[in-house]
């Protein structure tokens, strides 16, 4: 793929094509929700405004009176990408979104410095799931993002905290803070707090499915893709993970045969990223063998990549749900 139709995807996946600001319905019992999406459309005001596109078209840094990033702190389900999303759809182009595998992606593609020149044309640039597992991809999107902020992009990231840690102040953003070092200067934190939204009407994922249950899905009108659970690992390792999107577009339901815990991390990490991009398209997933939610080992879920599964773990609960 062309560089300029590579960075033409960077866009809000499907799920989040439509959304905004006023779709996003705050908790009332979770104050810091309300708070974020104010902070959020005064942000997305800024960047808007006269003075700031002319800062941007100069390649200035951004005005002394604000930062130029918000950085969305929070646990699972509270709405992050949500709002990232409507920031994105608020302000005028020329925008990006992606993820941080995106991002990181891309630079691998077109190299460092032709990613700066051409990501620098952007007034703003939105930063889905940013990453703190792996330092080197780490501190190459710390070096990225702070010559991007220094051609005065503005800037939007997401990142989570774990379940278990919910209860420490700031334990993503000082994550965060720390591995950017530098960076950390031009973003603004903001805390998002509450219940995964994903668990509200189901805790756990529904039991595995009978022989007949996958076939009553598979025929349930939509289009469906069946295949066995170890034939569809195996298929991802043949792809790169760029490819996954496409691989489910057009899918309505995806059906798993004989689904078991992974023990092999590389795998694991593949079946992440797959599982995001049904999340972002809506699939719905069908799986007979284990339960979903022991695809993981309790070992991964304690290792260095939890976050990426216990991300995966949130979305699968309302990818299985019925419909």
């Amino acid at each position: 793929m062309k560089t300029a139709a590579l960075v033409a995807t960077l866009v809000p996946p499907p799920l989040f094509a439509q959304v905004d600001f006023d779709s996003y319905f705050p908790d009332p019992l979770q104050p810091t929700q309300a708070a974020a999406v104010a902070a959020l459309r005064a942000f997305s005001t800024r960047i808007a405004s006269p003075e700031g596109e002319r800062s941007w078209w100069r390649r200035a840094p951004a005005p002394p009176e604000g930062r130029a990033g918000a950085y969305l702190d929070g646990g699972f389900g509270v709405g992050k990408t949500h709002l990232l999303a409507a920031l994105w759809h608020n302000v005028p182009g020329p925008k990006l979104f992606g993820t941080f595998v995106e991002l990181t992606n891309l630079v691998g593609a077109i190299g460092f410095a032709d990613a700066v020149e051409r990501l620098a044309r952007h007034r703003l640039i939105c930063i889905d799931e940013f990453e703190l597992d792996d330092p080197g991809d780490t501190v190459l999107m710390a070096t990225l993002l702070q010559r991007l902020t220094e051609q005065g992009v503005m800037l939007a990231t997401t990142s989570n905290t774990l379940p278990d840690r919910l209860g420490e102040d700031r334990f993503a953003a000082a994550d965060f803070l720390r591995e950017i070092q530098g960076l950390a200067a031009h973003f603004d934190v903001l805390r998002i707090e509450g219940p995964d939204y994903r668990h509200r009407d189901a805790t756990t994922t529904p039991e595995p499915a009978t022989e007949a249950e996958l076939q009553q899905a598979i025929e349930s009108g939509g289009a469906a893709a069946a295949d066995e659970f170890d034939a569809l690992l195996e298929h991802l390792a043949a792809l790169h993970p760029s490819r996954y999107g496409a691989l489910v577009s057009g899918i309505d339901v995806a059906v798993w045969r004989d689904v078991h815990a992974m023990t092999d991390q590389a795998v694991a990490l593949r079946f992440v990223v797959l599982v995001d991009r049904l999340y972002d398209r809506g699939v719905r997933v069908v799986s007979s063998g284990s339960p979903l939610g022991d695809v993981f080992s309790a070992e991964m879920l304690a290792g260095g990549y939890r976050k990426k599964y216990f991300r995966a773990l949130s979305r699968l609960v309302t990818l299985a749900q019925p419909r």
